[in-house]
């Protein structure tokens, strides 16, 4: 964090959905996979800082029981994404659960819409957030607003380490959160050899800096 100031062992790093039915899909391939050296590099440096490092993933019924309604009918044959016990349900190549690490099973976009992420969170004494993983409309933005409303201190998004389905989609979201929060001119940072960071600050703003690679 600026200013040293951070804890680490009140941070937490959410990996969201790095699976490969999500990373592999048609629609994130382009952009998804370029980001996979970037989560692993901050998941090792996680752990070197001793931050609390939480694998998010999707584990779906196969016959769709758990899934939203919306996305029901691609499950009706067994032939959904992120199926539980199926190779597109396995995170990709090159990212590991580790024994200190945490998996949480999400049914939703957010992390938080009926699990006990934030129970976990709480009882780990976390008070900040970084997240990475795809997809930024979806998963990353969606559990990024709950963290807000969850009041957590800090919720800081690697740019670098996130990805939508297309490059522009990602940079329009991140344009479109600078939009609505005014510039502030400090916050936390997970390395500075990440580039890129959008924070989320308790006082009502988005912080996007570059570190200085």
């Amino acid at each position: 964090m600026a200013n040293g100031t951070c804890k680490w062992n009140e941070t937490a790093l959410l990996v969201i959905d790095m699976q490969n039915d999500f990373v592999g899909s048609p629609m994130l391939a382009a952009s998804a996979k370029v980001i996979v050296p970037t989560v692993a590099e901050t998941v090792s440096l996680a752990r070197e800082r001793g931050i609390f490092v939480i694998w998010v993933v999707r584990e779906i019924d196969p016959l769709g029981r758990d899934v939203e309604l919306f996305r029901k009918h691609h499950y009706s044959n067994g032939q959904g994404l992120a199926i539980k016990g199926s190779k597109g349900a396995e995170l990709v190549e090159g990212l590991k659960i580790e024994e200190k690490d945490y998996k949480l099973v999400k049914t939703r976009f957010s992390a938080f819409f009926n699990t006990h992420l934030d129970a976990v969170l709480r009882g780990s004494g976390i008070k900040r957030l970084v997240v990475v993983g795809v997809q930024t409309p979806n998963c990353i933005r969606q559990t990024v607003f709950d963290a807000v409303s969850l009041d957590y201190e800090h919720i800081t998004v690697i740019v670098d380490a996130t990805a939508a389905a297309t490059p522009e989609i990602h940079s329009e979201i991140w344009k479109m959160l600078e939009l609505q929060h005014q510039p502030c001119k400090n916050g936390p940072a997970l390395s500075h050899d990440l580039s890129w960071l959008l924070i989320y600050d308790p006082n009502g703003c988005y912080y996007v800096c570059m570190s200085g690679n």
